[in-house]
């Protein structure tokens, strides 16, 4: 048999023993509270023998665990279902931050702060609104962007200080921050305010603002970008963004895994 290139055609190659592994996941799948060797062969179509190997080696690199005699998903088997959800999840709000960012006319951002650093989890993609370029790492430079002051804000004061002697204040831009001060100073003012806002302190020619998200006990963040040239739209953007917040999109929030 030829292909649609006109070259011969082989059946593909395919690995028994994956194969066999695979069913009696599939097996072990289908029994929420776990499964004994003697069924999952059964159900699996598979020797005993066969079945006993394939369990202990599943078991070792913790696809499968042993519990009271039966066999259950293990760590590894669960995290790979969890990527995959993860995955969709955080494509869906990059979905949702699409349609805020068209209906704000502006570029929106979703950013947490987990386990010590700045994480920027989504942001719409439209060229005509893109979004601001990472010409310094954003980790590095929180006390620059209105994303990393609005995360500082909501840090209790030994984790901001266990931050800031990591991550130092340095000016990135002739607009940015000059101090650990200056920085603590803005922080108040932007607990007191409910927003950040950032003209020029981390990149050249564009101003952004952040607002503050419940996530359960994180710091979270949902922001808008907009070129230099509109910073006159920047306020009232920013309080289209938290209307919609209201409403909509941090219920989105909870489905990223913090």
């Amino acid at each position: 048999m030829a292909d649609v290139n006109g070259e011969s055609a082989s059946p593909p190659t395919l690995i028994g023993s994956v194969q066999r592994a695979l069913r009696l996941l599939e097996a072990v799948g289908a029994h929420a509270d776990g499964a004994p060797a003697k069924q999952l062969a059964r159900e699996a179509g598979l020797p005993l023998p066969t079945t006993y190997h394939l369990l202990r080696t599943l078991t070792h690199e913790g696809y499968l665990r042993r519990e009271n005699g039966v066999f259950v998903f293990g760590e590894a088997a669960d995290s790979i279902g969890q990527a995959g959800s993860l995955r969709r999840q955080r494509a869906h709000i990059t979905e949702v931050l699409a349609v805020a960012g068209r209906k704000l006319d502006a570029a929106v951002y979703f950013a947490v702060y987990r386990a010590g650093e700045v994480e920027v989890v989504a942001v719409s993609d439209d060229p005509e609104r893109p979004p601001v370029e990472e010409w310094v790492d954003f980790r590095t430079t929180a006390h620059a962007h209105a994303i990393g002051q609005c995360l500082l804000a909501q840090l209790d004061d030994a984790s901001r200080k266990e931050h800031l002697a990591r991550y130092p204040v340095q000016s990135i831009t002739p607009f940015s921050v000059r101090s650990e001060d200056d920085l603590l100073h803005r922080l108040d003012a932007v607990r007191r305010g409910n927003v950040a806002y950032e003209y020029q302190e981390y990149a050249l020619g564009t101003v952004c603002s952040a607002i503050p998200i419940q996530v359960g006990a994180a710091a979270a963040t949902l922001a808008v970008s907009l070129p230099v040239d509109e910073a006159h739209r920047l306020r009232s953007v920013t309080n289209r963004l938290r209307r919609m917040a209201e409403k909509t999109l941090t219920t989105l929030a909870f489905s990223i895994s913090i």
